[in-house]
Formats: C-alpha cells, structure tokens, sequence
C-alpha cells in the first residue's frame, strides 16, 4: 500500500518542512501570503517596457514608485539591460545611474511600494500582539557591498532601516530580511498607508538610522549602506519582493496574471480605447455624457484624466472633464459646438495610488 506524501513545501532555506511559520501549509491557507502587490514586477501599465527617468514620488511600474530629491540621476525600466531573471521570473525593475550624485542631508533616491492598511492589518502592529515579518527578494547590482532599506509608518515617525549584502556583481541574489514587529507607534488598518516599504540606492546622512532597531524618526536608510546613485552607470535589478507574516520566506507566491492585474487596477487603471461613445442627451443638446465603469473597485475615489475626439468641435472652454466620481465609477462630459456632432473617449486614466 502507497503512503501518501506529507503537505510539505520548500523553505528558502532549502528544507522541506511540514510547518511553516506557525501552520501546516496547504493550497488555501499558502494563498495571499504575500502583501506586496506586482512583486514579480509584471504590470506596467503607465510605460509598457519603456525607460523612464525617474520621477519624484510617481509612480513607474505598477504599485512602484521611485524617489528621487535631484532631476535626472537615474531611469527605471521594466527589464532593463535585458539580462536574463533568475529562476521562475520574467520580468524585473532595472534602476541605471544617469548621472553620479553624492546625496547630502536628508536627500533620497529609492524605488518603493506603499501597502495598503487594509492588506497589513492582521499583523497588529502598534500592538503587544505585533507579528514578525520577513521580506525576501532576488537583487543583482553592478556594485557589490552594503545595500540599505526601511520600513516605515504612514506618518513616516516610525521606521525600521534594514541592510542586506551582494557579495559578486553583476548576478542575481535572493535576500532575506526578518523584521520584529512594532509595538508603538500607529499604523494604519484602514485604506490609507498601512506599511511603506522602501529600497535605497542613495540616501544623505540625516536620513540614515542604526540597522535592524526601530526608531522614532524618519529614516530611510541604514548607516554605512552604499551609495549606489554616486556611480555614473551603476545598476540596480529586483524582483521576487515578497512581505509575510513569520519568521521564514516561503517561496515567491506566484499568482495568475488576471489576479496580479486586478489587484493593480485597485490604484490605477488606464484605458486607451475610442469604443466609449457620449451621446446627445437629446435631439437639439450640445451636452455629451457617457458612464464609465472601472473594472475593479478602487482604494478610493480617483484623480481622472480624461482625454476625447469629436466628429465636430469642443465649445469654447468646455473641454471633456469627469465628474460624478466614486471609487467604482465616474462620468464624462463635455460640450461640442454642434447638435450633429458626436464625442468619444479616447483616453481615461484613474489613479487612487497611496
């Protein structure tokens, strides 16, 4: 008589257990481990694949924001170099050095996520019941050493610097970080920042903190983590970036392309279609309207922008604008200077980012 196989997974370790941060794992219960949303960094809507400088607190890739205090030091790109990813990925962040910048003060240049309260909310923390979390990801840099990160409350009065090391340049690493939840402070449950989450490659010393302690203060950054925007062509690639509840990184929860695309649409939603036609709201009206339904329910209600052609000319002063707006909806209107004439949507953009 066969035996069957015990419920076992692989741990980063390389082990098979039977348990895994408190419970035994299973189909369901291993389902929604992970808190970060576009981890495997699949979704780019705003740029499709293609390379921008970074901005200052927008956002790039999907759920991605990058920060940068100078203009033009660096580019973000979706696979960038085109080097291949490690095992079980296809796609990465790719951060380049445009121009060398030694950053001073509380200057920063980062690529981070914010995690929605209403994701983080079973961890507890700012309670004596705070649960442990680990975050895990696979990094390759052109530069070896010290690399620096944080963890940090809506407020930004609480955060957690973090370093972890890449030993051999230029190949991908998988990196973990257990971080004790915090006791005090006030963390968010609600649909606001619960957790925001961020990767250094560049800070200035007012914004560097003792690593793997929480602090009272604003920090980025460790003390003594490298400098990577001070390096004219340097690179920075991630994926695989995985937040859990527990002491262990379980494997890289993958999940259906449809599932990681609806999870994004919840902060944005782009639509680039002309099929969104604005009728006459009758026979001799010059007024244009037409509904609009957002795919999924979003955080909250969203900033539209809204582009739209017509078969005539827009009234002087009335060009296509939303109104109505909630978080599973809006409405478009706009004026054109002939009752013949039709309008439609060519572009609608709706952001609801933290």
């Amino acid at each position: 008589m066969s035996t069957l196989a015990t419920n076992a997974i692989t741990d980063a370790s390389g082990g098979n257990t039977a348990t895994i941060n408190g419970y035994t794992p299973t189909v369901s219960n291993m389902a929604g481990r992970n808190r970060i949303i576009n981890g495997d960094m699949r979704i780019d809507a705003r740029n499709a694949g293609a390379s921008v400088t970074a901005p200052n607190g927008d956002y790039t890739l999907d759920r991605w924001a990058t920060l940068s205090s100078a203009a033009s030091k660096f580019t973000i790109q979706q696979n960038a170099g085109s080097v291949t990813p490690p095992a079980g990925f296809s796609n990465y962040a790719g951060l380049t050095v445009t121009s060398a910048y030694s950053p001073t003060g509380g200057e920063l240049f980062a690529l981070r996520q914010r995690v929605e309260g209403l994701n983080v909310s079973d961890l507890a923390w700012g309670t004596a019941a705070a649960k442990t979390i680990t975050i895990s990801f696979w990094v390759r840099s052109s530069l070896t050493g010290t690399f620096g990160g944080s963890l940090q409350n809506s407020v930004s009065n609480r955060s957690y610097p973090f370093t972890y090391s890449i030993s051999v340049a230029n190949t991908w690493e998988q990196k973990t970080v257990t971080v004790s939840g915090d006791t005090t402070g006030t963390w968010l449950t609600s649909n606001g920042v619960g957790i925001s989450m961020t990767f250094s490659i560049g800070a200035g010393s007012s914004i560097l903190g003792t690593a793997d302690a929480w602090a009272g203060a604003a920090y980025y950054s460790a003390t003594g983590s490298t400098n990577l925007i001070a390096t004219s062509g340097a690179t920075f690639y991630i994926t695989g970036v995985q937040l859990e509840a527990g002491s262990v990184a379980t494997p890289f929860e993958h999940r259906m392309y449809g599932q990681e695309l609806a999870l994004c649409q919840r902060y944005y939603w782009d639509s680039n279609i002309d099929e969104l036609w604005a009728s006459p709201l009758n026979g001799t009206n010059n007024y244009r309207r037409v509904s609009i339904q957002y795919p999924v329910t979003m955080r909250s209600a969203p900033v539209c922008t809204v582009t739209a052609s017509t078969s005539g000319s827009f009234s002087s002063g009335s060009q296509p604008f939303a109104e109505a707006i909630t978080a599973t909806s809006s409405v478009v209107n706009c004026d054109v200077s002939s009752s013949a004439a039709y309008a439609w949507v060519t572009s609608f953009k709706a952001s609801a980012e933290l």
